[in-house]
């Protein structure tokens, strides 16, 4: 049950106005009473901390509470942030450039922060290369992220441009992707998004899922076009049909035509041996969702996520026994 000062906060910050549009649109799809769904979302949320997104995703209206105490809901994924994430310490995993300087054994890729005492290195760094990926220190789902073509602009002038941005910036090689993955969908960096929670001196790999670009886009992110499957974290293996956030599913990507269910990650022991010692640098942050990509050579870590999220991984078209996956999170 989550703690009662994180339900407060959850019910002065409610937007009353959105629970009421999913109110009606699980009446409209259940046939069931306003008024039940109403008293309904709020036991789940007192009793496992969903919010009411949590409740109309996971389709918790057809679920049992035994059915329902399996699923990892917002308030229990914030109950192992503040159980397991010293905010003290997570703005080395939250920066970039910070995340760089303490993780660059696992990134495969060089990189340079812009400063303004660095500016004949930033233009060599930008001379040696086609192109490069510039990114803000903050930022998230890909919304401070460009792919900078080095030919095309002086390097004096995106030295200058990226050094007075709002956010201070760096560069970072642009990766290249494993052919196996490439041939699933080639235009993105195709990620997988490894959980994992260090407890006692052991790190646990608790879940894993996919993610992949669609439609032409250069990124994966799901709210941007993409799609999600979930994943067996300790075989690497697709375990279901993709989906995007429309609800469509897919047994082949709609562009390539390549297979996604049973689609095994070339390399997968080094990424959980990878992921179990990045889980170590920063041991005050224990509870992480680690983006991995996939070189021709080896896996390597694109970020980290002290706040992993937990929608993707439990939806209700992959989880066909109607089970979420909390139980592999009590560790």
């Amino acid at each position: 049950m989550p703690s009662i000062k994180y339900l407060i906060r959850r019910v002065m910050r409610m937007d009353y106005k959105a629970m009421n549009a999913k109110i009606k649109d699980i009446h409209e799809k259940s046939g069931k009473s306003r008024v039940w769904i109403f008293f309904d979302m709020v036991h789940c949320g007192r009793k496992f901390g969903a919010g009411y997104m949590d409740y109309w995703l996971y389709e918790m209206y057809n679920l049992n509470d035994a059915q329902r105490d399996t699923y990892i809901t917002r308030g229990r994924s914030n109950d192992l942030v503040n159980r397991y994430n010293d905010p003290k310490y997570t703005h080395l995993i939250d920066n970039k450039i910070e995340f760089n300087e303490h993780f660059g054994d696992f990134l495969a890729r060089k990189w340079i922060p812009i400063r303004e005492d660095n500016k004949d290195e930033v233009i060599s760094f930008i001379k040696d290369h086609d192109k490069l990926i510039a990114k803000a220190d903050l930022g998230s789902c890909g919304k401070t992220v460009e792919m900078v073509d080095c030919k095309k602009e002086d390097p004096e002038h995106l030295y200058e441009r990226l050094l007075h941005m709002e956010r201070p910036h760096l560069l970072e090689e642009v990766l290249v992707q494993h052919p196996a993955v490439s041939a699933i969908y080639p235009h993105a960096i195709n990620t997988v998004r490894v959980v994992t929670i260090l407890k006692d001196g052991k790190v646990h790999i608790a879940s894993a899922c996919v993610r992949f670009g669609n439609h032409g886009h250069t990124v994966d992110n799901f709210n941007s076009g993409g799609m999600t499957a979930p994943m067996d974290e300790k075989t690497g293996e697709i375990t279901d049909y993709a989906i995007d956030k429309s609800k469509n599913l897919f047994t082949h990507h709609p562009e390539t035509g390549a297979p996604i269910k049973g689609f095994v990650f070339p390399m997968w022991d080094e990424v959980c041996e990878m992921c179990t010692k990045a889980a170590l640098v920063v041991p005050q942050v224990g509870y992480i969702g680690w983006d991995v990509c996939f070189t021709p050579d080896r896996p390597a870590i694109v970020e980290g996520n002290d706040y992993p999220g937990h929608d993707l991984y439990q939806l209700p078209e992959h989880t066909h026994d109607k089970m979420g996956i909390w139980p592999k999170y009590q560790i």
